[in-house]
């Protein structure tokens, strides 16, 4: 297995392929992962950095929504073209297609901005949670499973995620409540680039988001026929971040209803500093016998 953070940093390191029709077209690869499919957070990411590419420097990303349309093949290259919708004195506004076989596997639409001043203000950062020091590595709690899917997770990820209360891989402990938090980082220093950083958020808010949806009904992951996938991904950038330095990744689901359910999350420096904003909204689909109550 190649290391996962210069896996990450490869994927996200676009080929430009010079090609020009009335868009920008990039190229960039994908990470292996077990199942085959390419995984949303990173195809999400690799979306903002060719956003990026096309934007003055000094405009880094604050918004973006995505739409997950069909799984990708993660042992084939993803076109990226980008349209340049508009150009304005502080904001750029731009749409990225992803492409594999010449259909589209993501669409997303994301605003940049000048740096700039204004009011300030932010919810607070939740007290009580344990530090991350005190909690178990991913590592350390599957790294044992002679499964391919748990040694992905255990090590095959760019980032050390660590759960409050405790994860979900295998179990459900404690009460089943919508929420749901991890303390998150990446394994190793990453290069001081704003916009890497950022598109690198974008990537690590998949991993755990439709947890609290789960959590709330009792439904670990193993769960016998559960399937579950990211269906639309919203992101708002608040505050400069860097991803090698602790965050605080705080989740809860207000709703789930029609084989969908609602996420909604807050990433927080280790400071306390409010830095971004996600909701997604997810296919979730479980046995009749479940969905009529016999977890929950």
């Amino acid at each position: 297995m190649t290391d996962p953070l210069d896996s990450l940093l490869r994927a996200l390191d676009l080929s430009d392929t010079g090609a020009r029709t009335s868009e920008d077209i990039f190229t960039g690869e994908s990470q292996w992962m077990p199942g085959g499919r390419v995984y949303g957070g990173q195809v999400l990411a690799q979306a903002v950095m060719a956003a990026s590419r096309t934007t003055e420097e000094h405009r880094v990303v604050h918004s973006m929504h995505g739409y997950f349309l069909r799984p990708g093949d993660v042992n084939q290259p993803i076109t990226f073209s980008v349209d340049r919708i508009h150009d304005g004195r502080s904001f750029s506004t731009r749409r990225t297609q992803a492409y594999q076989n010449g259909l589209p596997i993501l669409s997303m639409i994301a605003s940049f901005q000048d740096i700039d001043e204004g009011l300030d203000h932010f919810t607070p950062m939740p007290e009580g949670y344990p530090e991350p020091e005190e909690l178990p590595t991913t590592a350390e709690l599957l790294g044992h499973i002679d499964h391919p899917v748990a040694q992905a997770w255990a090590d095959g990820r760019p980032f050390d995620i660590r759960h409050v209360p405790s994860p979900i891989y295998l179990s459900v402990e404690g009460e089943h409540t919508a929420t749901n938090a991890v303390w998150i980082k990446a394994i190793g220093d990453l290069p001081d680039d704003d916009g890497l950083h950022r598109a690198a958020l974008a990537y690590a808010s998949d991993y755990s988001l439709l947890e609290s949806i789960l959590r709330r009904h009792g439904l670990p992951w193993m769960t016998r026929d559960l399937k579950v996938a990211s269906l639309d991904h919203g992101m708002w950038w608040h505050r400069p971040v860097r991803v090698d330095q602790w965050l605080l990744y705080v989740q809860e689901s207000p709703s789930a209803s029609g084989g969908r359910g609602l996420a909604q999350g807050r990433f927080y420096s280790r400071d306390g500093q409010l830095v971004a904003s996600v909701a997604q909204e997810g296919m979730v689909r479980v046995p009749p016998a479940l969905s009529a109550g016999g977890i929950g």
